[in-house]
């Protein structure tokens, strides 16, 4: 008994010594191991000046690409060849919405940017040797190109990205998240899967960090130049984010008459202006061209080809705050808390999935959801005639009209950038009690096998969501092989029979030495999952999970598998290739095995083609930041950044992650003071790095 007694005073002990620690840590930069930095400050200027070090530290020239791109001087700064981006970020307006945006900015939020950008000027101020000489144009950055920055992100990436043609490039961009309550989970504690799939590059990398401030301990991610924590989690909560199935911008096709447009009939005038744009010669000097911007009541002409003029709607222009709706989301401690900076609703776009210590888990289909004043889905995912006013939408529907889910019955949600409906199965939510424009009605293979994996494991471990995270399996080979088979069985082909018998020996799993993925991927890829015709049976909300189903035409796909056989017989030797081999990851010259697909096979752990050819193909994106988080009174989380966590070319952190993500493996998050004190590797003063 009284060595029970001595234990626990020694660990109330040690954890006072932990938590006065963190509190009274003087303001300083603590680097671990893997370039993460742990930033600890007593007030918001201090601790975002040093964030915004610790950014330019690993990412400076990054950085200053990115932000120079977003000012729309790409090509003043580096050439012809970013003319294109540079009339596109003045076409939607963004230098003068920057302006608009600092007079209405909560102070708070401007003494985040001001911080942050200060400490990115010191340091390449104290470090130029670190920054490349053709981005040294871009100095000093200011506050305005942190709006201008997002901007661009937010509006021409998210909102308006498949407007403006631009998603396409990355079809499977979006994300999984889970969350798993007390009453599914063996401990009885909640826990998170945060999870964005973006392209490896540019303004789509994120940037980890750990964050003090006065004791508040905060974790997370956010995309490179941006501040903040935008997926995180702190010792009482967490959310992630997923792109949703949102229509939040819109395309109108004009009808031109006598130099104007109509608009219910009536001549309406374009706002016009000009705006000089400079172009850098390959030999130093520079020309300029004059480009004409235009504008409608719908919105600024974005294209304007064969007697055709396009005009496009986006919300969100008008919410200046929404850094610092994230930075409230943070900071919050209780679900009340948390639902009141949601309430602000300046974030426009994404899914919002939460879970806490409390137990509380909860979906919100998150956003700014125009209020139309007719029409379906249907009639608003197209190209709208521009010629009605009724069609030109002035306000977005509140907090309280939006799909939200807190505290299923069956204790978990998941998203995997699927409609709202689907976030529970079976489903919680009615489309029929929303506006039929409100979200589509589908349930592709990536949530019908995230689904899957919870209604099959009615007490899920840490170390089981983990491995469901980093799940492989094809959801649409296990739905459609015993059709492929039966199809083969039922032929005379040879090469076919061949065929099945690897395919009934391949795991149905897309890890490095899954031998028959390659089979299998190259059949479906040419069978075309996505399209409807090819199934028996089709999709239906009456049995979301398990459609579509059924082989239409056995005939052809035996067919099909035939040809892509003796093609891979032609290339490969074999038809059992290990799908590491062909698969693969060629990073900051790393070249490791693949594992994973796009999510279009039903796969959850995402890893899409990038490029490659006939012997090879390399993943350009998916898998991004991972974070799996328990809630218990200590948190437990494993994490990766899967490109790590630097982008400058000398960095040790640049891609050093990626032997991890090869293995399909995450590591700790360095959360607790005892953890960060045993990884530190070094220490950057404030009083220092403000010399």
């Amino acid at each position: 008994m009284k060595k029970l007694v001595l234990l626990i005073i020694i660990s109330i002990f040690a954890l006072n010594v932990s938590c006065k620690s963190q509190e009274t840590q003087e303001a300083q930069i603590v680097w671990d191991s893997w370039g993460v930095p742990h930033i600890y400050a007593d007030n918001i200027s201090d601790l975002f000046y040093q964030q915004g070090w610790a950014q330019m530290h690993n990412h400076a020239n990054k950085v200053l690409s990115l932000y120079g791109t977003s000012r729309g001087k790409g090509a003043e700064y580096w050439g012809q060849n970013n003319l294109q981006n540079d009339m596109l970020v003045h076409t939607l307006g963004f230098e003068e919405l920057a302006d608009e945006w600092e007079t209405k900015q909560d102070p708070e939020l401007k003494a985040i940017y001001t911080a942050f950008v200060k400490g990115m000027n010191a340091y390449a101020e104290a470090h130029p040797e670190a920054i490349e000489d053709k981005n040294k144009v871009v100095l000093p950055v200011t506050t305005k190109d942190m709006n201008m920055h997002s901007m661009y992100v937010i509006f021409t990436r998210f909102i308006g990205g498949q407007d403006l043609g631009r998603i396409q490039q990355w079809p499977d961009m979006g994300s999984n998240t889970y969350a798993v309550g007390p009453s599914r989970s063996a401990t009885g504690n909640a826990m998170l899967v945060q999870n964005p799939h973006l392209p490896w590059f540019d303004e789509f990398l994120f940037f980890e960090s750990n964050l003090h401030l006065n004791g508040k301990n905060m974790y997370g991610s956010t995309l490179v130049g941006l501040p903040g924590i935008a997926i995180g989690f702190n010792n009482d909560l967490g959310w992630s984010h997923t792109d949703n199935t949102i229509d939040n911008a819109d395309t109108y096709e004009l009808e031109l008459k006598d130099g104007g447009y109509l608009l219910d009939g009536e001549i309406q005038q374009f706002e016009g202006s000009n705006k000089t744009l400079k172009i850098k010669q390959q030999d130093g000097s520079f020309i300029e061209q004059e480009i004409p911007l235009l504008k409608t009541v719908h919105g600024p002409v974005v294209s304007q080809k064969e007697g055709k003029v396009l005009a496009l709607r986006m919300v969100g222009l008008d919410r200046p705050n929404m850094f610092l709706q994230w930075w409230r989301m943070i900071n919050s401690s209780t679900f009340d808390e948390f639902e009141s900076a949601l309430k602000m609703a300046q974030i426009p776009f994404w899914n919002v999935m939460y879970a806490d210590k409390e137990g509380t888990i909860f979906y919100l289909f998150n956003g700014l959801v125009p209020k139309r004043s007719q029409g379906d889905w249907s009639y608003w995912n197209r190209i709208i005639p521009g010629g009605k006013s009724a069609d030109v939408w002035t306000e977005v529907h509140s907090y309280a009209d939006l799909p939200k889910i807190k505290n299923p019955k069956d204790g978990w949600l998941q998203n995997a950038n699927d409609p709202p409906w689907t976030s529970t199965i079976p489903m919680t939510l009615n489309p029929d009690d929303y506006p039929s424009y409100m979200a589509p009605q589908y349930m592709p293979y990536r949530p019908q096998r995230s689904a899957r994996m919870m209604i099959e494991d009615e007490s899920i471990t840490f170390e089981e969501l983990v491995d469901y995270k980093l799940s492989t399996r094809l959801e649409f080979a296990d739905r459609i092989l015993d059709d492929l088979f039966k199809a083969v069985d039922a032929s005379d082909s040879e090469k076919a029979k061949e065929a099945k018998i690897v395919l009934e020996n391949w795991d149905r799993e897309s890890n490095a030495d899954s031998k028959g993925m390659l089979l299998f991927y190259s059949w479906a890829r040419k069978f075309g999952v996505g399209r409807a015709s090819n199934y028996t049976e089709q999709w239906s909300m009456e049995k979301p999970n398990t459609t579509p189903d059924g082989l239409a035409n056995p005939e052809a796909a035996v067919k099909l598998l035939e040809e892509v056989a003796i093609g891979l017989e032609t290339t490969f030797g074999s038809l059992d290739i290990p799908w590491g081999d062909y698969y693969r990851i060629s990073y900051n010259g790393k070249n490791l095995p693949g594992n994973g697909i796009d999510g279009s096979m039903g796969v959850f752990r995402v890893a899409w083609p990038g490029s490659g050819d006939e012997k090879n193909m390399y993943v350009g994106g998916g898998d991004s930041w991972v974070g799996v988080i328990e809630f218990d009174e200590q948190v437990k989380a494993k994490v990766l950044l899967s490109y790590g966590n630097a982008t400058q070319k000398n960095s040790p952190h640049n891609g050093d992650q990626l032997e991890l993500f090869s293995k399909k493996e995450l590591r700790d998050a360095w959360f607790t003071q005892e953890a960060i004190d045993a990884n530190t590797k070094r220490i950057e003063k404030l009083s220092d790095i403000k010399q």
